[in-house]
């Protein structure tokens, strides 16, 4: 017979919600808990997706300044980067961020249980370990959070990140893109310019394009037959393919049926505003409840979970899914940053907005840097009706920073004025955001 422990909390996956609410609820609660990893501890973040990524993008850019060596005075030649240097500067901050990770449940008091787990009863889990081992796994309270997995086809603006990447460390590369332009969700003036400054960098595109088929094998060489409007290119030859994949919840093979647990039509686990699932006491998270599929949005899952679990009221509501913001960056060289409604969205829902619009180069510390980067700008969506700001984009060095300031005003419904007399430290990026609301339209 299979060997049975039971905990207060049980985790399934140790993705950001999973591994910060086992810490929570072991340390502040002195709960028995316990996280069930197969395979990445941590999750996809620390191992191979965001961090890995902006380790490689850090190693391109300074690649990239080392070649613009001239605008700063520098004359010394800059060679060929070499791939297997930046590869270790990644691993070896991977490796610290796992130590890390291993520390913290350590400290916390959770245990690790490793391999691979599936539901075979209410709040009961079969977990099987690498050498076939079994035991069975219950819990007064579960949560799922085993995240997702790539899929073919789909676009996601993570590849257009990589492919800035890749070429600045020397490689030649290739974006072929179905739609009629890269990053549909974005407004046109951002996507275009964008693609406009890649392709200044040698990045190739080739738009409304569709492969047809793939010959040879990827890190080896490879064929591509092209169905272009146009037909003016039919192949491309090259010795990789980096696909752009989207992501599909991983929830078909952990018995969810047997657990009660339901899934909607794309397969993502049904849950209620507090990350509830059709199961009692049983709870979902991240990517698989079909949150969007960033890591802070993971920790925000954490936030409902651990108010939730601990009776919390917050300002006196409770936090749900449906009524928080949803931040973003592209991580591409220049950044995009976006939260609220983007202005085609506010168009084609009959929003009525002011807009203000600031270009880069009134965002003074944007002259101290390198060139090119004062091209791009920042634009705020105000409502009509009450002065609050209704959306923001931003194109530009380090835009992400920006989001914070205009976030908190967004969650807080403060008017835009309140940020348009705001000290702003000078010269600072952010500094530019009072410029930029001070330029309002009255109507």
């Amino acid at each position: 017979m299979s060997e049975s422990t039971h905990y207060d909390l049980v985790c399934l996956g140790s993705g950001e919600a999973a591994k910060v609410l086992a810490w929570h609820h072991a340390s502040t609660q002195k709960k028995r808990c316990a996280v069930i990893e197969r395979s990445m501890l941590g999750g996809s973040c620390p191992n191979v997706a965001c961090l890995p990524s902006k380790n490689l993008l850090y190693s391109a850019k300074v690649a990239h300044l080392a070649r613009e060596g001239t605008q700063f005075g520098l004359t010394s030649h800059v060679g060929e980067v070499d791939y297997g240097v930046v590869k270790k500067r990644k691993d070896e901050m991977v490796k610290g961020l796992l130590d890390l990770h291993r520390r913290m449940f350590e400290e916390n008091g959770v245990e690790l249980i490793w391999g691979e787990g599936k539901f075979v009863g209410e709040r009961t889990i079969e977990v099987t370990s690498a050498d076939g081992g079994k035991r069975i796994v219950t819990a007064d309270i579960v949560l799922v959070n085993t995240g997702s997995r790539a899929k073919i086809p789909n676009n996601i603006p993570g590849l257009i990140e990589l492919a800035q990447a890749m070429k600045r460390l020397g490689a030649q590369v290739t974006v072929i893109e179905r739609g009629p332009r890269i990053l549909k969700n974005e407004d046109a003036d951002v996507a275009d310019l964008l693609q406009e400054i890649l392709m200044e960098e040698g990045v190739v595109f080739h738009t409304s394009t569709t492969i047809t088929r793939i010959q040879g094998h990827s890190g080896d060489e490879v064929v591509l037959n092209l169905s272009t409007p146009s037909s003016e290119i039919t192949s491309l030859e090259g010795t990789h393919i980096l696909t752009a994949t989207g992501r599909t919840p991983n929830t078909s093979l952990i018995g969810l049926d047997l657990a009660n647990i339901q899934t909607t039509p794309s397969g993502h686990i049904l849950v209620d505003e507090h990350n509830r699932t059709t199961a009692p006491h049983v709870y979902a998270a991240g990517d698989c409840a079909g949150s969007p599929y960033f890591t802070h949005m993971g920790l925000d899952d954490f936030r409902i979970l651990r108010d939730i679990l601990s009776g919390k009221q917050v300002d006196g509501e409770e936090k749900m899914r449906s009524t928080r913001q949803v931040p973003s960056s592209l991580f591409t060289d220049p950044e995009i940053a976006h939260v609220g409604l983007r202005e085609h969205e506010a168009k084609a829902q009959g929003v009525g907005f002011r807009l203000a619009r600031l270009p880069m180069d009134m965002f003074l510390r944007s002259r101290t840097m390198e060139k090119g980067a004062t091209r791009g700008f920042a634009k705020a969506l105000i409502s009509v009706e009450d002065d609050t700001i209704l959306g923001f984009t931003a194109i530009g060095p380090h835009a992400g920073e920006f989001l914070p300031v205009v976030q908190l005003a967004m969650e807080k419904q403060l008017p835009y004025t309140d940020l348009s007399d705001l000290i702003l430290v000078h010269p600072t990026l952010n500094e530019g955001l009072g410029m930029l609301f001070d330029n309002v339209p009255s109507t």
